[in-house]
């Protein structure tokens, strides 16, 4: 999955021809609901060579890419690009509509996070940031009112110390491998997680520990928009 040139047509008369729902319009098995709250909608995109997507909709999103792919889109007014993107990369997008097709030789999937709130100025970068705390092994790639994004790459046996997520998050695990989560109070949970798995976490404290002999690669998603909409 492609989006980076999405974003670009985004504004070019997007907003007053809105397309569908993606779940309700993508082939079946294309499009699967990972996750959902007030907040947030996680999408798990599968998409077999040549298959379409039809006319749809997003709001603001961020997109992970889990494989090496090749789109072709098409907007409402009429004009289209072509985009390939690699495995691992993210990007952040503003609401846009079009339809796609998988234009690669393989199939493509992706995770994508739609924002379904306005952001609310929360802050990420208190005394316990994992950024600041954690410097070597953590590289934020984009940083805006929505969101935070950023890349964490843990050496076999590495570890990330104690560290404060503020707000609610996404992780999308790249590599996966055997980890150690312990939370402020001490607690301890080992868990084996599959390359390409997602997790939606709500505010804490915790340190990881890769248990691993291979280094583990993963992006995390913070969000800076409002926990409900506003009423």
């Amino acid at each position: 999955m492609q989006f980076r040139l999405a974003c670009a047509f985004a504004c070019i008369g997007s907003a007053a021809l809105l397309g569908q729902d993606v779940v309700k319009v993508a082939p079946a098995g294309a499009v699967k609901v990972e996750y959902e709250d007030a907040q947030i909608r996680v999408l798990r995109f599968k998409e077999a060579p040549g298959s379409k997507l039809p006319m749809h909709s997003h709001g603001p999103y961020v997109a992970v890419s889990l494989t090496n792919d090749t789109s072709h889109y098409t907007f409402p007014d009429g004009k289209s690009a072509d985009q390939a993107t690699k495995v691992g990369e993210a990007e952040f997008s503003k609401p846009v509509t079009h339809a796609s097709t998988n234009t690669g030789k393989v199939a493509g999937e992706a995770i994508m996070v739609e924002l379904k709130t306005k952001p609310a100025g929360t802050v990420l970068t208190g005394a316990g940031d994992m950024v600041k705390t954690n410097p070597g092994s953590c590289k934020v790639e984009l940083d805006n009112e929505y969101v935070r994004i950023t890349r964490v790459n843990l050496p076999a046996h590495g570890k990330l110390t104690m560290h404060t997520h503020p707000a609610a998050s996404v992780v999308v695990y790249l590599t996966g491998g055997k980890t150690r989560t312990t939370t402020s109070d001490g607690k301890t949970q080992e868990t084996t997680i599959p390359p390409g798995t997602v997790k939606a976490n709500q505010p804490g404290q915790h340190s990881n520990e890769n248990l691993g002999d291979k280094p583990t690669e993963a992006v995390l998603i913070e969000l800076k928009t409002a926990a409900k909409a506003a009423s």
